[in-house]
């Protein structure tokens, strides 16, 4: 008989759903001086949480993709009053956690009611190159979701729902029975739908085969209750699900600030917003109260589940990823240049976060499929705009640039990025042997664009014949072709600035000063 292969597996960090229970009764008739305390270490034990205050130097030093995450939420219904959900690089710090809450006066008014133990997980339906030691896998983005995927960010999310489900093994139905391939066309199908909700409801994925009851954990987070409705209904059509798949227990929750305990046990409405100190735990009864919040693609056997976002920390922003030793000179090429009026973004890059990508693909096809995704990413707040640009040379690749208000949106939206068609490579992965600068959002006015792309065509003879020099690229907006975009690459800082020093480029930020219709901005990719 042959044996199965499963598909390959890459673990991140481990998560603690930890349910709890509140003695309505007991709490009631304590003393007043007995609830403080209990209000005031329950305070002191969630806030420390979500600080990450437990995880020593030592883990977050060898944990390059940080410490973890914490969040608070109140259970609606008689399930659970409280839902302590924890996420951290290691299963002895979830221990910790669970022994230190355990040691607050609060805990004596709670009883666990349910618990659930997983850890983030990536497998080979994503990517089976990135599992191949022997693979040459291109950088297009998905290294970075993947790390996303294994190391994610709680969303702020006014709403939680979790449940835990498995893969049928039954004797008309067994999904370990199928093919991968059939598998993983389950698997993308079921993703697709999940796209479609980009923006409104994002996922943490997490595998439990051998910590807990079922094989997998969903975490479901959004801002409008009734699109995790919508998309759990979709789903039930599904074959992945409709054929393969059971569930355990459904749990909804609300999120609220750590510093709204008091509020939530006096039964006080309570958010994310922290209140004014009111509530000191003396009434009765529930009060969940009114929170606000955010923000789903499985790990293990469903890649692919839902396929919305999965927030993360990395993912290659047009103001670059450098380590913490090129943030100093980041600083002072931003100085130098402020020193000659030209504005250079803020201390940390520019002050909106961006993905850049190149694609091969034919730019009608291109912009078609980005038109798709933008309109998904304008549920978000935080999308400020998703654009295709089109160079000049024929010869050159479409940039697509997507810029956001926040580090970790810009991050989800590389995900979806990255299936687009024929993407070659991320601004910043091309050329790791290279410092690159990059001047966006040159804004022209109408009537000068001709000599603006004039005057570019000028300095591009400058910049051949320049040491250190190795291309420079004019691209336009499709949509707006006045606004313009630059992408310039050379050997070393050194070499950059030596143009930015020239008498040239002086005259070229003074002219612009005419033709632009605002101050450019520019952004460093190391």
């Amino acid at each position: 008989m042959e044996r199965r292969q499963p598909p390959q597996t890459e673990e991140g960090w481990y998560v603690l759903h930890d349910f709890r229970s509140i003695d309505w009764d007991a709490w009631r008739d304590a003393p007043e001086r007995t609830r403080e305390r209990a209000i005031e270490e329950g305070v002191d034990y969630l806030t420390a949480c979500e600080r990450l205050e437990d995880v020593s130097e030592r883990e977050a030093e060898a944990e390059s993709e940080g410490k973890g995450d914490s969040a608070t939420y109140a259970v609606l219904g008689h399930k659970a009053d409280l839902l302590f959900v924890h996420l951290r690089p290691s299963m002895a710090d979830l221990d910790v956690l669970e022994r230190q809450f355990e040691g607050t006066a609060l805990a004596a008014f709670t009883e666990r009611t349910d618990s659930y133990v997983s850890v983030t997980e990536v497998s080979g339906y994503m990517s089976q190159d990135y599992f191949d030691e022997d693979a040459e896998v291109e950088d297009t983005g998905i290294a970075r979701y993947i790390q996303s995927r294994l190391h994610p960010e709680i969303p702020d999310s006014e709403y939680v729902n979790f449940y835990p489900m498995d893969k049928r093994r039954g004797p008309e139905d067994n999904w370990y029975d199928l093919p991968f391939d059939e598998r993983a066309e389950h698997l993308s199908a079921h993703g697709d739908i999940g796209r479609d909700y980009a923006g409104k409801v994002t996922q943490i994925i997490t595998g439990s085969v051998g910590f807990d009851d079922h094989e997998w954990g969903v975490t479901l987070f959004a801002d409008d209750p009734t699109d995790i409705k919508d998309l759990l209904y979709e789903m039930r059509f599904d074959p992945s699900t409709s054929r393969f798949a059971e569930f355990g227990r459904f749990r909804f929750g609300r999120r609220f600030a750590p510093e709204n305990l008091g509020a939530y046990l006096a039964g006080e409405p309570v958010s994310q917003e922290v209140s004014d100190g009111h509530g000191h735990g003396h009434g009765s009864g529930h009060g969940h109260g009114s929170a606000h919040g955010h923000g789903h693609t499985h790990g293990g056997e469903s890649d692919g589940h839902h396929g919305g976002a999965s927030h993360g920390h990395e993912h290659g922003h047009d103001h670059g990823s450098e380590a913490e030793s090129e943030t100093d000179h980041g600083d002072d090429v931003r100085g130098e240049l402020e020193e000659m009026g030209v504005y250079a973004g803020k201390p940390h890059g520019e002050d909106v976060h961006a993905v850049v990508l190149y694609s091969a693909a034919e730019p009608d096809e291109l912009f078609e499929e980005v038109t798709g995704l933008r309109a998904n990413f304008d549920h978000y707040d935080t999308h400020v705009k998703t654009a295709v640009y089109e160079s000049q040379d024929p010869e050159s690749e479409t940039a697509v640039v997507s810029l956001w208000e926040t580090d970790r949106a810009a991050n989800t939206a590389a995900g979806f990025l990255a299936d687009l068609p024929e993407v070659v490579r991320q601004a910043g992965d091309d050329e790791t042997d290279s410092w690159g600068t990059m001047g966006m959002f040159y804004t022209v006015k109408p009537e000068h664009r001709e000599d603006f792309v004039g005057t570019f065509e000028e300095v591009g003879g400058v910049l051949g014949e320049m040491d250190g020099h190795r291309k420079t690229d004019l691209l336009a907006n499709r949509e707006n072709e006045n606004d313009m975009f630059i992408a310039s690459r050379w050997d070393s800082r050194e070499d950059a600035m030596a143009f930015f020093r020239s008498d040239d480029f002086s005259q070229t930020v003074e002219w612009g000063r005419d033709v632009l219709a605002d101050r450019p901005r520019h952004v460093f990719l190391a």
